[in-house]
């Protein structure tokens, strides 16, 4: 699905209105869904790297600097993901040279760049999985929501560009969860991008800032196409537009669409004849058949917290404790 307006718009707002009874029995399933669940406690540290809305907040660039972050003192990382949008149920270790997109979902494709990756509908089979083939430590690439498995560190990622829209739960507005239950679970806020923290916590808050790659940095001053399936492709454009590119055109579908040789097809034809280069993410670039990839540039970006140092700060008594 793609966010509605009147989620970024005022709480009051009709469609808001109309919603917001929907919006509380979604919160109140919630609260019944953790009742009589006892989290099994991992006998490694997990971390969670969650988010407060649906939508892209940008949760995988963060699992993949922490990775990164843990890796670099010598850990074995898992990464643990359910595999939205893949046939697998798992548990499952992901084999990019093996899995695709329609199996293990898109995001552990790009996990498994650079750490052991694995799906699981089930988070605590996941991560019992993930031990067994000598994780010292378990990511979870969300799953802040998800009662099953006890979370040693949990970092709520939020968008500073779209904050939490109007702060209402879905269907009314894009919250997983009431704000502040949603803080409870967590130990720190990373907050990603320019702009002021959406809410009051007394919770710390990490600045970081998304970086292009390379192939990211060569489309300043080129006419581009983009298309993305994602939960706010809308985003992507920023991105674009702030590397300098031309956007010529942007084509949103839905998050996580799985994408056709005819659509894309289309979607060639049009760039060729606006003489743009077509460009989508990295996430909707390994969703796309394989024949087709050759005329479609990948734009990426990574994770940088300006104060890596406080990352580290947090880190350093779960891992003491683990050693």
């Amino acid at each position: 699905m793609h966010a509605p307006d009147f989620w970024h718009g005022p709480p009051d707002s009709l469609a808001a209105r109309l919603l917001a009874p929907l919006g509380a029995a979604y919160g109140a399933l919630g609260r019944w869904r953790a009742l009589g669940v006892t989290p099994w406690r991992a006998p490694v540290p997990v971390i969670c790297v969650g988010n407060l809305t649906v939508g892209g907040a940008g949760k995988t660039p963060t699992v993949l600097a922490l990775a990164g972050r843990l890796q670099s003192r010598g850990l074995s990382v898992a990464c643990l993901s359910r595999g939205y949008g893949g046939s697998e149920r798992g548990p499952l270790q992901v084999d990019p040279a093996r899995h695709t997109a329609a199996e293990v979902g898109d995001e552990p494709l790009l996990l498994a760049r650079v750490a052991s990756a694995w799906i699981a509908r089930d988070r605590k089979d996941g991560a019992r999985a993930a031990i067994a083939e000598g994780a010292d430590v378990v990511v979870l690439d969300d799953g802040l929501q998800n009662p099953s498995l006890h979370k040693h560190l949990s970092l709520i990622v939020i968008d500073a560009g779209y904050g939490i829209g109007n702060g209402l739960v879905l269907p009314a507005g894009p919250l997983r969860e009431p704000v502040a239950r949603g803080l409870a679970r967590g130990q720190a806020i990373v907050l990603i991008g320019d702009g002021e923290m959406p809410v009051a916590t007394a919770l710390p808050v990490l600045r970081a800032r998304l970086v292009p790659n390379e192939a990211a940095t060569a489309l300043k001053g080129r006419r581009v196409a983009a298309f993305a399936g994602i939960g706010r492709p809308e985003k992507f454009a920023e991105t674009l537009r702030g590397l300098g590119a031309e956007l010529v055109s942007l084509t949103a579908f839905a998050d996580h669409h799985p994408y056709r040789e005819d659509e894309v097809a289309r979607l060639i034809e049009a760039a060729q004849r606006a003489g743009a280069v077509l460009v989508t993410t990295e996430k909707d670039f390994v969703r796309l058949p394989e024949s087709q990839r050759a005329h479609v540039t990948a734009v990426g970006v990574g994770l940088r917290f300006d104060e890596p140092e406080k990352l580290d700060a947090l880190l350093e008594p779960l891992l003491t404790t683990s050693r």
